[in-house]
């Protein structure tokens, strides 16, 4: 297979020339984009780098990370690439474990493979705690929103992706900036490709992060509820229709009618101080209960559906 890998450059002029130096020759080109970098770091590869793998592109404008991917990614196919990998250039991410995250991508076993740095325990330790905690979090969150129930560590950005998968991803809907890796999997759950994840260790040394917390705390939300809302009526509405869609439907029938009827006794009584009878609790206590029974029993059909059958498998070409 011929194997690309995709650097994305910004602010990264003081490290970039080193991490394709450690790139080893397994890897067939090096794609390197200029998202409008303006420390020149496209221009320093340009001049100083003499590995004829390389070749630099430049975005027009600042499209953050994700843009900055999503250009190398078009490229590579252009190239006739059958494996991409994303490398960051910051040194964040060590070239000589592409062998090994491509691995089950070469085998036809999966069609999307990351890096987990939540596999070992000892590496966590490395970790700033803020950030431990944040991709703690983040990984509970993306199990719901993308179903891949597997893996860990969603925002992993060291991934790689078999062609096919690749072309079946609608890339100008995909997210720019940080949540790009989200949205990937997201995506990815949509074609039911298959995803992996490969355990590493954190490197983190004097690298500067540009994501601002307080515009994640505040944007993120809604789009995992986008998101999820988006994945579920895609798999289990538009797409197929199974005994989890029956379950949802009517388990969420249940609860709201639970609640809805229990908030109405409870503010009769609060307010004009009427007094529920037992049977008017088991009439909103009961439907809620079914409902949750019911959604928990969704929840075990969406985890048992992972998907399971690579796309590379498949002879697309």
């Amino acid at each position: 297979m011929k194997i690309t890998v995709v650097i994305p450059a910004y602010r990264v002029r003081e490290k970039v020339l080193n991490v394709i130096n450690e790139i080893d020759s397994l890897v067939d080109k090096i794609i390197v984009v200029d998202d409008k970098c303006p420390d020149g770091s496209g221009k320093l590869v340009e001049s100083e780098c003499t590995d004829k793998r390389v070749t630099v592109i430049y975005n027009e404008e600042n499209l953050g990370v994700g843009g900055a991917v999503k250009a190398g990614f078009l490229f590579a196919l252009k190239e006739n690439a059958d494996v991409v990998v994303k490398l960051d250039g910051d040194g964040q991410m060590s070239p000589h474990l592409i062998k090994r995250l491509i691995k089950p991508i070469v085998n036809l076993e999966a069609d999307y493979a990351k890096g987990n740095r939540f596999y070992k325990i000892d590496s966590l330790n490395k970790m700033p705690r803020l950030r431990l905690f944040g991709n703690s979090m983040l990984s509970l969150i993306n199990k719901f929103v993308n179903g891949y129930w597997n893996i860990m560590d969603p925002t992993n950005g060291f991934v790689a992706i078999h062609k096919n998968a690749l072309r079946l991803l609608p890339l100008d809907k995909i997210e720019n900036r940080y949540f790009f890796e989200s949205d990937m999997l997201f995506r990815l759950s949509t074609i039911k490709a298959v995803v992996s994840d490969m355990p590493m260790d954190a490197i983190y040394e004097d690298e500067t992060s540009n994501l601002s917390i307080s515009h994640t705390a505040i944007s993120f939300p809604f789009k995992y509820f986008n998101r999820f809302v988006k994945r579920i009526f895609y798999n289990y509405f538009l797409r197929d229709f199974n005994i989890a869609t029956l379950e949802i439907v009517f388990g969420t029938l249940f609860l709201l009618f639970g609640v809805a009827v229990g908030a109405h006794f409870w503010i009769r009584s609060a307010f004009y101080g009427i007094l529920a009878t037992t049977g008017q609790v088991m009439i909103a206590t009961l439907p809620i209960l079914v409902g949750f029974v019911l959604l928990l029993l969704a929840a075990h059909v969406d985890v048992t559906s992972v998907p399971q059958k690579p796309l590379s498998q498949i002879d697309m070409d």
